[in-house]
């Protein structure tokens, strides 16, 4: 290393201009690296649509949507990534899924006797993503892989306190240090609210429950639009006998996603379609603005491990209402700068945003004061020196044991193997468990061949 200047390669499944919090999570920390003068190689499969002339990212052919599914299958291209290795030189191997691009960088740590580090971003079993139809062989088979990935790293980055506990009760020995994904708090401090809702005809005194992320069914969003529903039915039944004019409330729904069309659905059959604004994926810099024209942000998923939209919206001083969960819980404080509920009834749900909407001015700037204060704990810059400290510690202790690894890995592989004899019975009945699980057997096959 040169004056402790790091060259950090990390490898990741999803990138942009694909939207989430894995994506969201490697671009902080790999700009917030940059920034602090140390060197970055992602290596990300390519996708339609992604930037032209990107520096030091290395994208890997991959067919897209493969037979029809959303995953990709990454084509081997001979050299490729040989010759950049060479050239970039690595000190540390950063992994953000444990298949596919995870298998290939435990390959590269390995034969290059560096250390592995792996961040548990995600609940697999719990994805439609990984276990299509909710199958139960597939979610045992997502806890067995990610938990043996875990085991085979020579570090493990928690996103939150509930998943590191969660990673040692399924048996991970690895040592885990919770690290966040931390926010560039700069983006967050000249949001203009107004301006958003001028430019998408928002009435300025409207109530506003907003909701940021990709739109999957794993995400619990037919509760979400059932409960904003059931908080519009509400506020309309306690104004109307009194004949006293209600504030309009609107659900204001950013991203895109499968369920998109469900929670369209919802609101037409209610009678309430004029009532849900579908902004769609938006420009970086509109983000902000985005959060600030609302006055609740509102959070249903219980798969999350950290819930980046949750410090977000906070960020923009603005109170959240979500469901008790892992990445939920170490940010929501119930009353303090939100609700947190322990029931998932969409009429509780619709109280506690009913609860927000009726707060005294005095109190809603309490919670915004509160919102934005659990925010400045979340700095990238804080979360970004605290992985780099554990970055040098682990190189300078070299933990990583070749021989042992090498056994660890054929244990990974004989798992795989073994599985898949049972997920090719579930697959036999369902072809989209079937597509979902081919890029994990193509890799397997091709780590096995190297």
């Amino acid at each position: 290393m040169d004056n402790n200047r790091l060259n950090i390669l990390i490898f990741t499944n999803s990138y942009t201009p694909h939207v989430g919090g894995v994506t969201r999570s490697v671009e902080s920390f790999a700009e917030q690296y940059r920034q602090l003068g140390h060197r970055v190689l992602i290596v990300a499969p390519e996708f339609s649509g992604m930037p032209e002339n990107e520096v030091d990212v290395l994208r890997i052919p991959a067919l897209q949507q493969f037979n029809g599914s959303d995953f990709f299958l990454i084509l081997p291209v001979p050299g490729l990534l040989k010759n950049k290795l060479e050239q970039f030189k690595p000190h540390i191997v950063h992994a953000n899924q444990p298949f596919l691009l995870g298998m290939t960088a435990l390959r590269i740590a390995r034969a290059r006797n560096l250390p592995l580090v792996f961040t548990h971003h995600t609940l697999y079993e719990q994805s439609a993503h990984y276990v299509p139809e909710n199958s139960p062989t597939m979610q045992e088979f997502a806890v067995a892989l990610a938990t043996h990935y875990s085991n085979l790293a020579d570090l493990v980055f928690a996103p939150s306190e509930s998943i590191a506990r969660l990673l040692q009760q399924r048996g991970v020995q690895t040592p885990i240090n919770i690290v966040p994904t931390g926010l560039h708090l700069e983006r967050f401090a000249n949001a203009n609210g107004y301006r958003f809702r001028k430019s998408r005809n928002i009435p300025s005194k409207a109530f506003v429950v907003g909701h940021l992320g990709r739109l999957s069914e794993d995400k619990n969003l037919s509760f979400l639009a059932t409960s904003v529903v059931e908080l519009m039915t509400q506020r309309q039944a306690q104004y109307q006998p009194r004949k006293k004019h209600s504030p309009k409330t609107y659900f204001l729904l950013i991203g895109s996603g499968p369920a998109e069309n469900l929670i369209a659905d919802v609101f037409q059959r209610a009678g309430l379609s004029e009532r849900l604004l579908r902004a769609g994926d938006l420009a970086p810099d509109q983000v902000a603005d985005a959060y600030d024209a609302m006055d609740v942000f509102v959070f249903s998923s219980k798969s999350e491990t950290q819930g980046m939209a949750i410090s977000e919206a906070m960020a923009c001083g603005i109170p959240v209402v979500a469901l008790d969960a892992p990445g939920t819980r170490e940010l929501v404080v119930d009353q303090h700068n939100g609700r947190l509920l322990k029931s998932q009834s969409s009429v509780v749900f619709a109280e506690a945003l009913h609860w927000v909407a009726e707060q005294p001015a005095l109190n809603r700037l309490s919670l915004s004061q509160a919102a934005r204060k659990t925010a400045l704990q979340l700095s990238i810059e804080q979360t970004a020196e605290q992985a780099l400290h554990l970055y040098g510690r682990l190189i300078r202790q070299q933990t990583a044991l070749p021989g042992k690894t090498d056994y660890q890995l054929k244990q990974l592989l004989e798992l795989i193997k073994r599985e898949w004899t049972i997920v090719e019975d579930v697959s036999s009945t369902s072809s989209t468990s079937n597509h979902s699980i081919l890029g994990v057997q193509t890799e397997r096959n091709q780590v096995a061949d190297r």
